[in-house]
């Protein structure tokens, strides 16, 4: 067992004789990985079938092995081998497990038999289900969707005995939420890269439909608690999705239609926690409605349990939640404008205006929360010097706002603002997009790639310099250059898998890997794309009309607004329909 386990709680650990081994990836750290809540979900399915166990590999620091955290035992020695993938970052590191753990990499060259060291894996997490290309050639199969209504049917089916290739189609064929990359095979344009068409084997779907869970009882919550998580609570799920539809946004695409789960859901989630947790995380905050919030307080408060979140809606601040912020002594809180002009939050359809900020910052402060963090994006499409110039006035009108709520309390308040770039993502109105916000005339294929990255640093320099004289403020911004590959990964197709091998094995940077492998970051992060083309990730069905996402894009960059879902009678995305 690894040292890690000793202070962790709710760890299952199972006796292996009789029972089928299955190895659960998580590419990245124990502390990222033990505060993942799709990961810990995805560990106690597994567990719950008594003819398999489960154990867990996390991406090793330092000189750390590389074996499982329950029995320390090799990755070969599993026959099933599950990979929960959320980050476009972690992509080489998935590659380089599979790597380090003795199997070989691609599916390709794996034999036909399923045995220890030559494993079935099966990869899933929203960035396999935002777009699977990148990783298709390191999966045999791969879950679209959400695990609780696959993994039940898809599990039974793996208990049986078969060749890899029957398996696999008869998989791929019969259950929904299953992804057979080998079934599909794609012809590229060799001048831009573009896909030009997808072959399908006879007798799989032209495209896999999304597999979605409708209800729930219980939401999803911690099963797992150590204290050396990143996010050292116990967590619940308000919900998944988002109704607001802000267009940069993947998750409020794929998760279409959004599902709040009941208030009587979401508590009796928060009453398993265990005894001696007298902290809890709400994940979905900003969907969740007032009224939702004000009995959760409720309930946190009589069971003594304070609050914790990543980030709330400004204009979800209610009277009985400011109690609860209150009594929890937060030390910070974040709201994200996104956008750093109200012109820029319409494009983006984030519906905050000016107004909701400030009255959220003063609410905050006056509930003792005197560290403010402002997230906003750079490299919006149509950004301009005056937005950026609306983003240091905003700022200053924050400070000149909460300053004076500090000193009454004999505090000094601070705003931590925090400047990412903007990525474009598959699935939303703003796939059509080219990283670092440029121009037309900018996106030329030789000097593409230097010119966003200039633009963003530019950017990043200017605010930096202007907002320099004011107190009390901490600036952050990501370095475009790291940015870039994600950008990269996040509309990839699977002819970028032996780069993310050789980034993720140090064999070369990934500057260097692109032009081993003959790619370029204008292929698919700068290249505007067009209405009627033909993306990689279209294998699978969102359920979303692909012309509402372009009407989407052209309602952004005029600015105008999209009401949020009402899925009692909203069909304009295609999903309830």
């Amino acid at each position: 067992m690894h040292p890690l386990l000793a202070a962790e709680t709710g760890t299952v650990r199972k006796k292996w004789k009789g029972r089928l081994p299955a190895a659960l990836l998580y590419p990245n750290t124990y502390p990222l990985a033990v505060s993942n809540l799709g990961f810990q979900l995805v560990y106690r399915l597994l567990n719950r079938f008594d003819h398999l166990v489960c154990e867990r590999f996390v991406y090793p620091q330092g000189e750390e092995p590389f074996r499982s955290l329950e029995s320390d035992r090799l990755l070969s020695d599993f026959p099933l081998i599950f990979g929960s993938i959320s980050f476009e970052q972690d992509y080489p590191r998935l590659a380089a497990m599979l790597a380090a753990g003795g199997i070989a990499p691609y599916a390709a060259d794996r034999s036909n038999l399923v045995t220890t060291g030559n494993p079935l894996v099966i990869l899933g997490g929203v960035g396999v289900f935002m777009n699977p290309e990148p990783l298709a050639r390191f999966a045999d199969l791969m879950v679209i969707g959400e695990a609780e209504v696959v993994l039940p049917q898809l599990l039974t089916e793996l208990a049986t005995t078969s060749n890899r290739q029957e398996l696999l189609h008869r998989i791929g064929a019969t259950i929904p939420g299953c992804y057979v990359p080998s079934g599909y095979s794609f012809r590229y344009d060799n001048d831009d890269g573009r896909v030009l068409d997808i072959a399908v084997d006879s007798g799989l779907p032209q495209r896999v439909r999304r597999a979605v869970l409708q209800t729930t009882d219980r939401a999803a919550h911690s099963e797992l608690l150590s204290p050396e998580a990143e996010l050292g609570m116990y967590m619940t799920e308000l919900g998944r999705g988002c109704s607001r539809g802000c267009r940069f946004c993947a998750a409020g695409f794929i998760y279409r239609p959004p599902r709040l789960w009941d208030a009587d859901a979401v508590l009796a989630g928060l009453a398993e926690r265990p005894d001696g947790v007298d902290r809890a995380g709400l994940l979905g905050m900003e969907m969740a409605d007032s009224a939702t919030l004000d009995q959760i307080a409720a309930f946190l408060t009589e069971t003594g349990c304070a609050l914790s979140f990543s980030s709330l809606r400004a204009d979800r601040i209610s009277p009985r939640l400011l109690e609860l912020l209150s009594r929890s002594q937060l030390k910070s809180a974040a709201i994200a404008p996104d956008g750093c002009s109200q012109r820029l939050r319409q494009v983006i359809n984030k519906g905050l205006a000016e107004e909701d900020l400030l009255a959220a910052a003063a609410a905050l402060a006056e509930a003792g929360i005197f560290t403010l963090k402002l997230y906003v994006m750079i490299g919006l499409p149509t950004e301009t010097q005056q937005d950026l110039d609306e983003l240091i006035d905003l700022v200053r009108k924050v400070r000149d706002c909460i300053l004076p709520i500090g000193r009454k309390k004999g505090r000094v308040c601070e705003i931590v603002l925090s400047v990412n770039s903007f990525v474009p993502k598959p699935w939303t109105p703003f796939q059509y997009l080219s990283f670092g916000g440029l121009n037309d005339d900018e996106v030329l294929r030789d000097q593409s790639e230097k010119n966003a990255l200039l633009r963003l640093n530019n950017t990043i320099r200017q605010l930096k310099t202007a907002l320099a004289g004011i107190d009390n403020l901490q600036f952050k911004a990501d370095r475009p250059e790291t940015v870039l590959p994600q950008a990269v990964f996040a509309r990839a197709d699977r002819r970028i898998a032996p780069v993310l091998l050789d980034i993720g094995t140090g064999k070369s940077s990934f500057k260097q890997a692109m032009k081993a492998h003959g790619l370029t970051a204008w292929q698919y992060a700068i290249r505007p794309k067009t209405a009627d083309e033909l993306f990689c990730w279209e294998v699978l069905d969102q359920g979303i009309k692909k012309d509402y996402l372009h009407r989407e894009l052209e309602k952004a960059l005029r600015a105008e607004a999209t009401p949020p879902c009402d899925t009692s009678r909203c069909r304009r995305c295609g999903v309830c329909q």
